[in-house]
């Protein structure tokens, strides 16, 4: 079993609603088990998944960052070498929050997804309850728009119609530096 030497770091995968960022970060943690790199995928939206929000806090991301410093604690005292989390930073000038709460350093990879292919995976996720459906497909260009507005993101990894997730997780980590020669994992 090969085992990576570098420094723990982070990597959090962000875009609009319905780009891809948990599906991409869970084929990211197999090709990180795939290298042997000790690491954990954290889906931030898992820690925000509380009712009701605050009023001046819709989407709860105090709860989110605060449960995250406690979260990648843990799993970096357990071993981990790698965190990938998969959320929406919606402000740059929150990403030192999210680096101090992750406790390494991070890097910031925006998923751009045209909104077409989007509205497809919206429907399709959301096909038995409309009312989802519409926030969803509203919230996407919403959020596409603000992503666009203050340039979200360290790097940038382009997703095309119909590409495989495994294929972005592929591009992703290339981008970041972290075990591109792995293969894509299998199913």
């Amino acid at each position: 079993m090969r085992t990576s030497t570098s420094s723990p770091a982070a990597l959090l995968i962000t875009g609009t609603v319905g780009s891809g960022k948990t599906t991409t970060a869970r084929y990211i943690g197999a090709l990180l088990r795939q290298g042997a790199t000790p690491h954990a995928v954290i889906d931030l939206d898992a820690l925000r998944d509380a009712w009701p929000s605050p009023e001046a806090d819709p989407f709860h991301e105090q709860l989110m960052l605060a449960n995250l410093r406690d979260v990648a604690r843990n799993h970096l005292a357990a071993g981990a070498l790698r965190l990938v989390l998969a959320g929406v930073l919606e402000d740059s000038a929150q990403q030192p929050l999210y680096e101090q709460a992750a406790g390494v350093p991070l890097t910031v990879c925006r998923l751009r997804v045209d909104l077409s292919d989007v509205e497809g995976r919206l429907r399709q996720r959301h096909h038995d309850d409309r009312e989802a459906l519409d926030w969803h497909l509203h919230r996407s260009g919403e959020l596409d728009a603000i992503l666009n507005a203050v340039g979200i993101g360290d790097l940038e990894v382009p997703v095309a119609a119909g590409q495989a997730p495994s294929e972005v997780a592929q591009a992703v980590i290339r981008a970041v530096g972290w075990n591109a020669d792995a293969t894509p994992p299998v199913g």
